[in-house]
């Protein structure tokens, strides 16, 4: 997995720590934690079952991610499910190991959450995730978002860890219909990135940026998103 741009450290609360591979530990997710999924607890548990037992071995998470799994990556990913509406198609640029498409689609059965990756070993990973959470939702394509400009558009578009936010414009915002809304992770430098690309945004359609924490309930680590609505 390329490096989280999200800076969000633990969460506030207590939790367990589990025996990973090769000796390690891994974060377990507090009852405050588990309240952020709802009904989408057990796929959500599955998948960081499988990240556990296989994220670090096939090179898409790094040792060091294994103890801040679930305040990390896990309810960090969670919190783009509020900007999704029911049928909405979604794109999830570089989905790496999941965060936070396989999260997303889990939360929003109601979405068809398309996970766009070009690396062909993160898309074996991808496909056999989606077939052992039963996600019926999830449709993956093994290509570069930038290849899909003239071909598709989405409601939703999300990113995280994908690129600065002048970078991620370029290739996110010709994704996007008319009235939809690109939807980014990021971490504490957002809102110099917003600056730095406010006239690339506004050139690529943009009518209105805002950063927002999103509040993700006690003991559990806010988390911060950009939010930018396309022109109609």
């Amino acid at each position: 997995m390329e490096p989280s741009e999200n800076d969000a450290g633990p969460n506030g609360g207590t939790s367990d720590a589990g025996d990973a591979p090769e000796g390690g530990t891994v974060e377990e997710a507090s009852v405050a934690m588990r309240d952020v999924f709802g009904l989408a607890w057990a796929p959500v548990q599955r998948f960081a079952e499988l990240l556990v037992a296989e994220g670090e071995l096939r090179g898409l998470i790094g040792p060091r991610e294994l103890p801040r799994l679930w305040s990390r990556h896990l309810a960090n990913s969670a919190a783009v499910a509020p900007y999704v509406g029911e049928d909405d198609r979604v794109a999830d640029i570089g989905s790496g190991a999941g965060f936070p498409g396989i999260v997303l689609a889990a939360m929003r059965p109601d979405a068809e959450v398309h996970l766009l990756e070009p690396m062909e070993r993160r898309v074996v990973w991808l496909e056999e995730v989606v077939e052992e959470l039963g996600l019926e939702n999830v449709v993956i394509q093994r290509v570069r978002a930038e290849e899909l400009h003239r071909r598709e558009r989405f409601d939703v578009v999300t990113a995280r860890a994908v690129a600065a936010m002048d970078k991620l414009a370029r290739v996110a915002m010709p994704l996007v219909n008319g009235g939809g809304r690109l939807v980014a992770l990021k971490g504490q430098r957002a809102e110099d990135e917003v600056e730095s690309a406010k006239y690339v945004l506004r050139k690529l359609g943009a009518v209105e940026t805002s950063i927002e924490q999103v509040d993700l309930g006690p003991e559990v680590e806010s988390a911060t998103v950009v939010l930018v609505t396309k022109r109609g």
